[in-house]
């Protein structure tokens, strides 16, 4: 699965269903390349199209439960990554790194901000 593939998805297990165009811009690409990309993920089973009951007009990209399941996977398997390899760092280095985790936190909900824009 391509890095905007799995974007594509966290992006829509944070945020809940989104329009196309939204994803595009969320995600830097442009709506033709979002449209082909939705379309692969749809055909895999990972995500659905929806109309919005608020605007008739408009379809919205979901997450279907095969797509939540592998975002959740994606996101444990991080975690798991991240635990092994802090177990191989000294007591100093995991103290520093407790004392980061407030700025690292603030970095994370300003790229969040950045990235997700206004929803719909």
């Amino acid at each position: 699965m391509s890095l905007t593939s799995a974007a594509t998805l966290a992006t829509l297990d944070r945020t809940g269903p989104r329009r196309i165009t939204d994803l595009a811009a969320v995600e830097g690409v442009t709506q033709p390349a979002m449209t082909a990309l939705v379309r692969v993920m749809e055909e895999s089973g990972l995500v659905e199209r929806r109309g919005d009951a608020s605007d008739k007009r408009v379809t919205l990209v979901c997450l279907t439960e095969a797509g939540a399941s592998y975002v959740r996977t994606r996101r444990q398997a991080g975690v798991h990554a991240f635990e092994r390899l802090i177990g191989e760092l000294t007591g100093d280095e995991v103290e520093a790194l407790v004392a980061a985790l407030p700025a690292l936190k603030h970095l994370a909900e300003l790229e969040s901000q950045d990235r997700e824009g206004p929803t719909q």
